[in-house]
């Protein structure tokens, strides 16, 4: 179905870094497998030149040949491979073309000219296939993070392509979406589509998976196949830099606990949209200063509300936060505290990712700044625009910027989205560096083992409401890992 013959490609003028060298690949059809690696090992590049984006929107030079039923991709015009090849990308933000849900699911159907009656009907059966009833007829740009990702992966379902091509689709989706991503995974390989999925958390696909491409520097290094992939160590994935395969297997670091300490006090925290929605309810809470404390909960449940109302983004929350007596409304609230978001792209103004760091600062010193960029792996990239980066090096720029801050209280939403595991955790070392500090952090994170690297407390939403903080000391741990894990995986037996 898919073949990579010694292909090898370079992006014009160097401006990534991230190429591949020498690639030969056979995905077989109805096979699932699954390309895995550090930040730039060559990845998405893979997934570019199956899609088509390569060579028709990312120019360079391409050597070899990559194959789709026979059919050389490179000389198919890009609506041939799109009617094959269905994609899903890590910004779900960067593929949609309508406001409301409804019209992007049936957006593609439309492009291909099918019948009206024949649209309904894939609309409906994607609907119950994905269990997104209570995101139909909505906008866009009300959704969560996790809720866009659903709806990008709902409206390729729809199209009905034979191959899927999906980069970091769990990047920003909670434990329960994870757990259906898996379902809707393990369907589509039923029906014999052919998946390739470019991604950094692999517990969730540990008993999908056919086959593990390992690569390193544009090079595939290693291949596992589904029975090599169960005996794979924990300290043999650590060693590659990759994610765990097995959650229950993580173990938090030693912590340290403090009976009294002194502490944030939040008040009338209630949040409600336009329509009536009440979005978040909060009368009172108490958060431990100087600590990090990780916000959890399912897609949709008030998480990130909750940081824009604290962080004073949002204008009709009234709320108030008390420090050390000292009283801060909505205004001075916004002084007072930084919020890296779950899309970077809102973030980023300067012209290039030095500028980027110095722009947070009251008073500008390039020392400083390039020793924050060194210590997340990205003062290589001083000079170059933020907006040219991948995800995950937007990412880093972000919270460079955090850390360059004064500001008492940092919120981060998904900071280690589209993040391997080395640069998981030099984003754990300097969350560290900011608590060390003296700052307060709010970390929202589905990411079970950014949150055992840094957190010390736990704040559970769940409808608004917010549950906690608790101590993250053993007993908690084993919670998230419940709280986290996907149990059932024999259920996938009868659908493999």
């Amino acid at each position: 179905m898919v073949v990579f013959e010694n292909v090898s490609f370079t992006y014009k003028n160097g401006e990534q870094k991230n190429g591949i060298y020498d690639i030969n690949l056979s995905i077989g059809k109805g096979e699932v497998v699954v390309l895995c690696g550090e930040s730039g090992c060559g990845k998405t590049t893979i997934t570019r030149l199956i899609n088509g984006l390569i060579p028709n929107y990312y120019e360079g030079s391409l050597s070899g040949q990559v194959l789709l039923g026979g059919r050389v991709v490179h000389t198919m015009p890009i609506y041939e491979t799109a009617k094959i090849v269905g994609s899903v990308f890590q910004n779900p933000r960067s593929q949609f073309f309508n406001v409301d849900t409804t019209s992007e699911i049936a957006f593609g159907c439309e492009n291909m000219g099918l019948p009206e009656k024949e649209i309904e009907k894939r609309i409906k059966d994607t609907i119950i296939d994905f269990k997104i009833e209570t995101l139909m007829d909505r906008n866009i740009f009300h959704l969560s993070g996790g809720e866009k990702q659903k709806v990008a992966c709902a409206s390729v379902y729809a199209d009905m392509p034979d191959i899927f091509v999906l980069d970091e689709p769990s990047s920003n989706l909670d434990a329960a979406s994870i757990e259906e991503l898996r379902r809707i995974i393990g369907i589509w390989k039923s029906r014999g589509k052919t998946i390739i999925i470019a991604e950094h958390r692999l517990y969730y696909l540990r008993e999908l998976a056919d086959q593990l491409i390992y690569l390193k520097d544009g090079r595939i290094e290693n291949e596992f196949s589904a029975e090599r992939i169960k005996n794979i160590t924990a300290q043999s994935l650590s060693e590659m830099g990759l994610r765990a395969l097995k959650l229950e297997e993580l173990k938090g670091r030693e912590r340290s606990f403090v009976e009294k300490v002194e502490c944030l006090h939040l008040y009338d925290f209630f949040f409600s949209y336009k329509n009536g929605y009440q979005a978040m309810a909060i009368e009172q809470l108490q958060i431990p200063k100087n600590t990090v404390i990780a916000v959890v909960g399912e897609n949709g449940a008030g998480k990130s509300t909750f940081a824009r109302c604290l962080c004073g983004l949002e204008k009709r929350c009234n709320g108030v936060l008390e420090n050390s007596g000292t009283i801060y409304k909505r205004r001075k609230r916004l002084k007072s505290c930084y919020m890296v978001m779950q899309d970077v792209n809102h973030q980023l103004f300067a012209e290039s990712v030095l500028d980027e760091v110095l722009l947070g600062m009251d008073k500008k010193d390039v020392g400083k700044a390039e020793n924050i960029l060194e210590s997340l792996d990205l003062l290589q990239l001083k000079n170059l625009h933020p907006m040219s980066l991948s995800g995950g090096q937007k990412q880093r720029v972000a919270i460079a910027g955090a850390i360059a801050s004064k500001r008492e209280i940092i919120v981060f939403d998904e900071p280690t989205s589209g993040l391997d595991l080395l640069h998981m955790k030099e984003v754990s070392v300097n969350i560290d560096r900011l608590c060390q500090m003296g700052k307060t952090v709010f970390i929202i994170s589905h990411d079970l083992e950014l949150i055992f690297e840094c957190c010390t407390q736990v704040l559970y939403f769940k409808k608004g409401n917010a549950e906690g903080p608790y101590p993250l000391d053993v007993k908690e741990e084993r919670k998230l890992i419940s709280f986290f894990e996907i149990n059932n995986y024999e259920t996938m037996q009868g659908v493999n």
